[in-house]
């Protein structure tokens, strides 16, 4: 649902905790007892959809409860507007804050709060992405761990010390990471999509930041950000476990508490259209380019969100059975994998389509995959198609929330964007109702091939430049050019 930037959970010991930081950004798995009894505990119920209750704490942050009792489980998600969409002149801020929540808090070093958490079993993680932070916890419910984790969640939360030794140990390890990902293609690839795509607006700037902006984060920096964009108003605390009402509200304020009242930050600026297309090459060191290209796509609430929704799934959604699939893969052998994407944000988020192919391939497989959106523009789905993404996307739904994280992710989401109560009750019912007519319309005004942004990274060979063999079948050119258009 997100793409997280930095994730960083306590839990084990000390050592592992360090090590944390260095893994910014890489899931985390969840351990499998608790994911199975997760999933035993929801499955029942999630047919029928979660019965979502609701309030506003006297600070003003929202909450969403629902009520689990079948095990002695909590799960608190804590969204705050704090997203790296904030970061404005510090790339990089919003993420590395997110990460030192958890490096020092009230009375508490790290070693502390590790110790806290790994006591009692609990898991407490911070993430960043462009429109949000978030913290969460999972904690089992019986005393006194869970008011040693709700000590510990509000604390981390409300003061957190961001000491000069904490920081200089987090920006290492961000300049580290930021150096690693230089040596990556996809990464160098998706960052300059963005650019490209969002030009001047924040979402353009990739929430780990850049070497220059974070070698210059100061204590002071830290101290202004949490101040700024770490309040009540505008959170949303979500909740999932074995607690009544009343426990809740009292968890929900003593979380809501320790964050000053304050006032929302102001809504993002409008993300713009753009007035055409462009191509950008990247030269890299690899026998594969990294393909992207897309715009500017839809927000949360958009009135075209499930034609678009629906219709994606038919293009490039679906994983093995999508058209793109289909004609890149299992026609042309271009590429193993081939995909498309709406990631809808509190503004337009990207429409995104990607590959990783041979550079000998990059320029057909791109032909291939604009063609294939184009027809797909001109002439929408088949009914069978269309009938074929209902089912798939609806039979699926119910493992979609089958577990208390799943469903807490979603009153995250369902919180912080303002979405109705009833999206998850009514969510099935408005895929079926999408047309064939619908998808063929939203797409044909919301997305034009010609104004794409087009980024590949790698050495990709155009047409003219491909190698030519002598009367010996040998290659007089870049020696990485035998290609075989079959394989993959």
């Amino acid at each position: 649902m997100f793409a997280k930037v930095t994730d960083s959970r306590l839990g084990g010991n000390a050592r592992q905790r360090r090590r944390s930081t260095l893994l910014a950004g890489l899931p985390l798995p969840l351990p499998l007892p608790l994911l199975v009894l997760s999933a035993l505990l929801v499955s029942h119920s999630a047919l029928a959809g979660p019965e979502i209750q609701h309030w506003m704490t006297d600070q003003g942050a929202k909450v969403l409860f629902v009520e689990a009792p079948d095990l002695p489980m909590l799960d608190i998600r804590v969204a705050l507007d704090a997203g790296s969409a904030r970061d404005g002149e510090r790339p990089g801020i919003a993420s590395l804050s997110a990460g030192l929540l958890t490096q020092g808090a009230g009375d508490w070093d790290a070693d502390a709060i590790a110790e806290r958490v790994e006591s009692i079993g609990a898991q407490l993680s911070a993430s960043t992405e462009r429109d949000m932070t978030t913290v969460s916890l999972r904690t089992l419910t019986d005393e006194p761990a869970l008011n040693t984790a709700i000590e510990t969640l509000t604390t981390v939360l409300s003061t957190p010390r961001f000491e000069t030794e904490d920081v200089e140990r987090v920006k290492r390890n961000r300049l580290t990471a930021l150096r690693q990902a230089e040596q990556d293609p996809g990464t160098v690839g998706r960052k300059a999509f963005y650019r490209a795509v969002f030009r001047d607006h924040p979402y353009a700037s990739d929430p780990s930041g850049t070497a220059e902006s974070v070698a210059q984060l100061a204590p002071e920096d830290f101290q202004r950000f949490h101040q700024d964009y770490y309040r009540a108003s505008g959170a949303t605390i979500a909740m999932v476990g074995a607690i009544d009402r009343a426990r809740a509200e009292r968890i929900a304020k003593a979380i809501s508490a320790g964050l000053p009242k304050g006032e929302a930050p102001p809504h993002l600026p409008p993300v713009a259209g753009l007035d055409h297309g462009d191509t950008q090459t990247i030269d890299f060191p690899s026998s594969q380019t990294h393909l992207y290209a897309g715009a500017p796509g839809m927000k949360r609430g958009d009135p075209d969100y499930f034609p678009l929704y629906v219709g994606n799934h038919i293009l490039g959604g679906s994983g093995l059975v999508s058209l793109l699939m289909e004609q890149v893969r299992e026609k042309r052998g271009l590429s193993y994998s081939v995909y498309s994407y709406f990631l809808p944000l509190a503004q337009r988020g990207p429409f995104m389509l990607g590959l990783q192919t041979k550079n000998v391939q990059a320029e057909q497989a791109c032909e291939v995959l604009l063609e294939t959106l184009r027809q797909f523009i001109a002439q929408g789905p088949s009914e069978k198609e269309l009938d074929d993404a209902v089912k798939n996307i609806t039979g699926g739904f119910p493992l979609r929330i089958a577990s208390n994280s799943k469903i807490v992710s979603y009153l995250a989401v369902i919180g912080f964007y303002d979405l109705p109560l009833d999206y998850l009750d009514r969510l099935t019912d408005r895929i079926r109702a999408v047309t064939r007519e619908q998808i063929q319309d939203a797409f044909a005004r919301r997305v034009h091939p010609d104004k794409l942004q087009i980024v590949m990274v790698g050495q990709p060979v155009a047409a003219a430049e491909e190698p030519m063999e002598d009367e010996s079948g040998e290659q007089t050119s870049t020696p990485d050019t035998g290609a075989n258009a079959g394989d993959i």
